[in-house]
């Protein structure tokens, strides 16, 4: 016969903030490793350099613990963390009035990297995230930053547009022509 705790959902990342201003430790644990490389992914393509996404990335989540006992599910725990962010990203970039370089050791980094394929087929998949890297680099940074949100954090488009502060229309627009973009970049 089976446990009926085994057979329960796991709980929300409402309910798990909820907890966690409640004081239950654990509840953070889950949270932080439910969402961290996730948002971490999204930090390295946002400012294409790991040092700066680590440092982006503790202030985040030093907010989220500094807001914890405030805390409301008033939108969803995602749309609220990936607002941090993005003021987080916002605030770097006012401060640094420019994109900072990529790192001076990042082919060195990546030739470092073992891949089991064999050597043709890992030129062709570098040469393919190469491509599609420089592609989303030439996007404007409204249009790349809804980008990923879609994409790869896969939020809604009232979920992103929470987040960057514009209307579900202004997010749909900007991804159309995000994709026009990056279509007639990798496919000339």
């Amino acid at each position: 016969m089976q446990d009926v705790a085994s057979q329960q959902e796991p709980p929300g990342d409402d309910a798990l903030m909820l907890a966690w201003a409640d004081g239950d430790a654990t509840a953070f644990e889950t949270l932080y490793r439910r969402h961290r490389d996730k948002l971490y992914r999204f930090l390295v393509r946002q400012v294409r350099s790991t040092a700066l996404a680590e440092e982006i990335f503790q202030d985040v989540w030093q907010r989220v613990i500094a807001a914890r006992g405030g805390w409301r599910p008033d939108a969803l725990f995602t749309t609220w963390l990936y607002h941090i962010a993005h003021n987080r990203l916002a605030d770097h970039w006012r401060a640094a009035r420019h994109r900072p370089p990529p790192p001076e050791d990042a082919e060195l980094r990546t030739a470092r990297i073992v891949d089991p394929d064999d050597p043709e087929r890992q030129l062709s998949q570098f040469e393919q995230r190469r491509r599609l890297q420089l592609a989303l680099d030439g996007l404007p940074d409204e249009q790349r930053e809804v980008l990923l949100l879609r994409l790869e954090q896969e939020l809604t488009l009232e979920e992103i547009g929470r987040i960057t502060g514009v209307g579900r229309e202004t997010v749909k627009s900007r991804l159309r022509y995000a994709m026009d973009k990056l279509r007639a970049t990798l496919n000339p």
